[in-house]
């Protein structure tokens, strides 16, 4: 499985989309184990990595993110271990850690020795990382399914529906202190869907009455939040952050106030 990450990588010709796509092996990797450990009896994968393995959203994630459903048999720990364990096996070297002090448990897999034989990196020892997160409070609200996904290895996926997700892309954008080109790129993806996606609109109240304070904003009024904080953003540093992660980094130019204006009227 490592050769096959190397040459998916060197079978490429730019360096950007080459790591793009060693990450995101990695990613499929480590969704199979989770699988594999029946950790979707527990949590839902969301977030915007979620949108592209299941919708194909066309960029590029660097996190994976889960919200925790359940409870009973939630053993994070456990599943990161075996994430090292498939990995060694699988020929990579892995470090893989797990910091469960928080209500947000945070793991980090960091591979050594991929990038440089993958061609992208002179540095022998510099480590290709994957954040996870699970968020074991999210806010209450969601709808989850269930998914058979094939990308690069298959996988069973329980995750958050498209409304859910969109509904915690909404609450990003909206409260996140520093602009983040991918909540407006993926904004700008959902907006553009037909038929058109109506986001979970209980979730989205939830998550703003659990992070910005109870009655503050109103979830109803998601568009003109929007539009709020869309006034307050350098829209060509925005482009910036998130062209290197987009299948074509020039689709960045497509995120501008007359567009995102133009499907919020919608």
């Amino acid at each position: 499985m490592k050769d096959e990450a190397i040459s998916l990588a060197r079978g490429m010709t730019d360096p950007s989309q080459a790591l793009n796509r060693l990450r995101e092996y990695l990613q499929a990797f480590v969704l199979r184990s989770f699988h594999e450990s029946e950790a979707f009896r527990s949590m839902a994968f969301v977030g915007g990595t979620a949108l592209r393995f299941l919708h194909g959203l066309p960029r590029f994630s660097e996190d994976l993110d889960f919200s925790l459903v359940a409870v009973d048999g939630y053993e994070g720990k456990k599943w990161m271990a075996k994430v090292k364990r498939d990995l060694a096996l699988a020929g990579f070297i892995p470090d893989v850690t797990w910091n469960d002090r928080k209500v947000v448990h945070t793991g980090w897999v960091r591979v050594a020795g991929i990038l440089r034989e993958a061609g992208l990196s002179a540095m022998p020892d510099q480590k290709l990382a994957i954040k996870v997160e699970i968020d074991t409070r999210p806010p209450a609200g969601a709808h989850c399914e269930r998914r058979l996904v094939t990308r690069y290895m298959t996988f069973l996926l329980q995750h958050y529906t498209l409304p859910s997700l969109l509904a915690g892309k909404l609450h990003a954008a909206i409260t996140r202190k520093y602009a983040k080109g991918r909540d407006w790129y993926d904004l700008m993806w959902y907006l553009s869907q037909r038929p058109p996606v109506a986001p979970n609109l209980l979730l989205l109240q939830n998550a703003l009455d659990q992070t910005q304070g109870d009655g503050r904003h109103n979830a109803q009024s998601w568009r003109q939040l929007v539009r709020a904080q869309m006034a307050t953003l350098d829209l060509q540093a925005v482009c910036n952050d998130i062209a290197p992660f987009l299948e074509r980094p020039q689709d960045a130019s497509l995120l501008t106030r007359y567009n995102l204006e133009g499907l919020l009227n919608e």
